[in-house]
């Protein structure tokens, strides 16, 4: 049983069922000597590529209800691409889409056992949250087993992409060839013929806080 502070919330990145991955066009295009890019065959740079240039993988969106919100049975383990990359590159709740900026920094959260807090630098692929859904994001996602590790970034810069890697086979056919374990730093020379599912940012300032800790120091600086 889910408690959650609105009835029916659902994160605006949960991809939906019925929204299903497109069809697969792509090409590999030679546009110099030694060196290709993967594409789509019918492309849109405006709404294919992220803002470095990068492939992204299609999925279909199902209608939106009144409040503009996706409809369909929330699958809930899963990211709809374009959602991710849209909230996480304008640094919005990936709850309600609102600007994620606090006046303590951005909220990132992460399952109990997902990082370790002690390093220096830790990436995610998890678009922030604003305070107001902080709480039930941490009791809506799986993942973060309503019990979630808590970082307040003060910076959180772009760092790369996760998602699989293309190149040519038999009968110079585009076909997956890998899918790597960690993401791809933007810059890499395999983003050419990369197709990318989650953007990725690079948490280098932040402070680790629990939940209710930091509710209570937001609210201590509210006007």
């Amino acid at each position: 049983m889910r408690t959650v502070t609105e009835p029916g919330l659902v994160p605006f990145i949960t991809q939906r069922e019925g929204e299903e991955a497109a069809p697969d066009n792509l090409v590999i295009v030679q546009y110099a000597p030694g060196r290709h890019r993967l594409h789509y065959m019918d492309e849109d740079p405006a709404r294919d590529r992220d803002m470095r240039g990068v492939l992204v993988a299609r999925c279909s969106f199902n209608p939106v209800d009144e409040r503009g919100r996706p409809t369909g049975k929330p699958q809930w383990k899963m990211m709809h691409p374009h959602r991710q990359i849209m909230t996480m590159q304008a640094m919005r709740c990936q709850v309600c889409t609102t600007p994620a900026r606090t006046r303590l920094g951005f909220i990132f959260l992460a399952g109990p056992k997902d990082q370790d807090p002690t390093e220096s630098t830790i990436l995610t692929n998890q678009p922030p949250v604003c305070p107001k859904h902080a709480r039930a994001a941490a009791k809506l996602c799986p993942h973060l087993e309503e019990n979630p590790m808590v970082f307040l970034a003060q910076s959180a810069p772009l760092y790369g992409v996760h998602g699989t890697l293309y190149g040519r086979g038999e009968g110079r056919r585009v076909m997956a060839v890998a899918q790597p374990d960690k993401p791809l730093p933007y810059g890499h020379p395999n983003l050419a013929t990369f197709l990318a599912s989650q953007l990725i940012r690079r948490l280098g300032s932040f402070r680790v806080l629990g939940l209710d800790e930091l509710l209570r120091e937001l609210s201590q600086t509210a006007p």
